[in-house]
């Protein structure tokens, strides 16, 4: 009984952190994202949807894409940095 209780407690703080480390389209939304970019159809910039087909599969993605958005090179800088901004990649690239 007591092995459960720990099982059940460890899984609903896992579930928990799950939660708050998860973006959604409200952080991109929040982030500026959503003013240029669309998840499955072109507005001024690329959808998220094809953004993630170009990166599928590279393992440098996150930290390439990262790198480019809080330093301004090739696209116009973020507002969202850090936790947040990977949070946001992370979904992007889930799409």
């Amino acid at each position: 009984m007591k092995s459960m209780l720990i099982a059940a407690a460890a899984l609903a703080a896992m579930t928990m952190a799950g939660a708050a480390n998860a973006a959604t389209a409200e952080d991109a939304t929040k982030g500026g994202c959503m003013t240029c970019h669309a998840v499955d159809t072109k507005k001024m910039g690329p959808s998220f949807k094809d953004v993630a087909a170009k990166y599928k599969g590279k393992a440098d993605a996150p930290a390439n894409l990262a790198k480019a958005l809080s330093e301004g090179k090739g696209h116009p800088k973020v507002k969202p940095t850090g936790a947040e901004l990977d949070g946001i990649i992370k979904w992007v690239l889930s799409n």
